[in-house]
């Protein structure tokens, strides 16, 4: 018989791996993140008496109408740079000339560019790539609001606990809107 591999249970053994190291308490609750195919809920759990203080979703009617902010900015863009007509210009590698002729003679090379060192980037600037996406902006805009609810409730200092899923995407994205509103993690 072949073994099949099951991506959900795969998740929950790993979920279940996070959540012997992280509880919620009262002064410190616990950010919990589920993501389906389609939507992505977070809610803000106090694991000592078993409650939910501050819960969202991509299912709020206050998102209903949730359009992507960096798409608009791109189309506006786009019909701006539709006006101007020149192109960029592209300046070619220099060549250095051989004074040899003949056989033995080498080959005419462009300069090898130098490496340049690579700039760490914020967790908001590495989400940039993606920000266009409507789940991701989406996802974002579900972090914030939690956020906005839990500090309502009186929580500043949150767990994150990420579900089993990988930290990237939609689920890094959550945990950015969070934070951008306060919430300490």
């Amino acid at each position: 018989m072949i073994k099949r591999f099951e991506a959900n249970k795969a998740r929950l053994r790993r979920h279940q791996r996070i959540r012997r190291h992280l509880e919620g308490t009262s002064s410190r609750p616990r950010l919990n993140v589920f993501r389906s195919g389609l939507h992505i809920y977070a809610q803000v759990i106090d694991d000592s008496t078993g409650r939910t203080l501050a819960a969202a979703s991509s299912l709020d009617e206050s998102l209903h109408d949730f359009k992507t902010p960096v798409a608009e900015q791109s189309t506006s863009k786009a019909a701006e740079s539709q006006g101007s007509e020149s192109a960029p210009v592209v300046e070619e590698p220099v060549v250095e000339a051989s004074t040899k002729k003949g056989k033995g003679a080498k080959q005419p090379r462009a300069a090898q560019p130098v490496a340049e060192k690579k700039i760490k980037k914020s967790p908001v600037e590495q989400l940039a790539g993606i920000s266009t996406n409507r789940k991701v902006a989406l996802a974002r805009e579900v972090g914030k609001l939690v956020a906005q609810r839990a500090k309502e409730k009186g929580v500043s200092q949150v767990v994150f606990d990420r579900g089993g899923y990988a930290y990237h995407g939609r689920v890094a994205a959550l945990a950015e809107g969070a934070r951008e509103v306060g919430l300490n993690f």
